[in-house]
């Protein structure tokens, strides 16, 4: 079988095909919508054999100097059976050499480690990569289960501050509009100069609340109209995953991150999901909060690539250069940022 790609242009159709396949939300089509708002243009394709889908891929397109042209990338994908992966990754990276002249295809599926999908992943000529963007090393619950079973998962410390949360006048609930929104992205500053990571512009992450909609559920813990904490999730039919995270140093004192995440869950299995992923861990302390929420960990297959251009090697040791020096560069920013906050605050 050598499935044929098909364009989709239809966002209903689209959005519909990736909840069929149990898809990832960094597959739906608002996900791609704010993506091509910020330098990637977007290609959605349906890999057909006859009149069956057997597949699909949003794919993201980023232009590269000559002579590297364009690398290819799939954010949790592509979409299809054990059984159809070889074929569907073989018409997937055809597709990517001759449209978009791409220098690689690189994927991180959505896909346990452990399972099946890797080797037929590096049957179809891929090869792992240390160009990642989405961290593999992850904790994902299962939505089926009771909050007996959930809680029972935890710290007793972790669920003792739940209860506690729980018991507050805090109101937990979905930020209704816009101008909550702004209060979701002023903690959200306060939360990243606290722990000292980096953040986009606001208009991106405005982008993505107005992109995906219903798609892209903000949780927050509110002392009356007042925001404390929040957890920013997108949502597909099977899966949440959380994009965002933030506490205000009053919502600290009171612990109310941990009712969120609580409330959080709660919400998206009412919502129908079945899997929530916590989207990461790393060995830093917003990891270590997100442990104290399961005992065990989950190993996705990671970032692979597969060579499209006689031009690959040398991308393939360009790019994990080009990105330290950028990460260099965004530490500099920052400090530049930051001396020159306290100058202004001391003049």
């Amino acid at each position: 079988m050598i499935p044929a790609v098909v364009p989709c242009t239809d966002r209903a159709l689209w959005d519909e095909s990736v909840d069929t396949f149990n898809g990832h939300p960094q597959q739906l089509w608002g996900w791609g919508e704010t993506k091509a708002m910020h330098g990637w243009s977007v290609d959605r394709v349906l890999l057909k054999d006859g009149e069956t889908t057997v597949g699909a891929a949003q794919l993201l397109v980023r232009p590269l100097p000559l002579p590297f042209r364009a690398l290819v990338y799939i954010p949790r994908g592509p979409m299809c059976s054990v059984a159809d992966t070889q074929a569907v990754l073989n018409s997937l990276a055809d597709h990517a050499a001759i449209r978009h002249r791409g220098v690689a295809l690189s994927i991180e599926p959505d896909w346990d480690r452990d399972s099946a999908y890797a080797g037929a992943v590096a049957g179809a000529g891929f090869r792992e990569s240390s160009n990642t963007v989405l961290i593999p090393r992850t904790l994902i619950l299962d939505l089926a289960r009771t909050d007996d079973e959930l809680m029972a998962e935890m710290s007793k410390s972790t669920r003792a501050n739940i209860r506690k949360a729980m018991r507050s006048e805090v109101e937990f609930r979905k930020v209704k509009n816009e101008s909550e929104l702004e209060q979701v992205l002023a903690i959200y500053h306060e939360t990243a100069e606290r722990a000292g990571f980096g953040i986009h512009e606001d208009q991106y992450y405005r982008d993505i609340f107005r992109n995906l909609g219903d798609g892209s559920p903000i949780i927050g813990a509110f002392d009356g109209e007042q925001l404390l904490a929040f957890v920013w999730l997108a949502r597909s039919g099977a899966t949440a995953f959380e994009l965002y995270g933030g506490v205000s140093a009053e919502g600290q004192k009171q612990r109310v991150n941990y009712g969120v995440k609580w409330a959080a869950l709660q919400a998206m299995r009412e919502d129908g999901c079945s899997r929530y992923d916590f989207n990461g861990l790393l060995n830093d302390g917003i990891s270590d909060f997100k442990k104290q929420f399961a005992k065990h960990e989950n190993m996705l297959l990671g970032t692979w690539e597969k060579p499209l251009s006689p031009f690959y090697p040398a991308y393939s040791k360009a790019m994990p250069l080009a990105r330290r020096g950028l990460q260099t560069a965004r530490r500099l920013a920052k400090a530049a940022a930051g001396r020159a906050q306290t100058l202004l605050r001391r003049g």
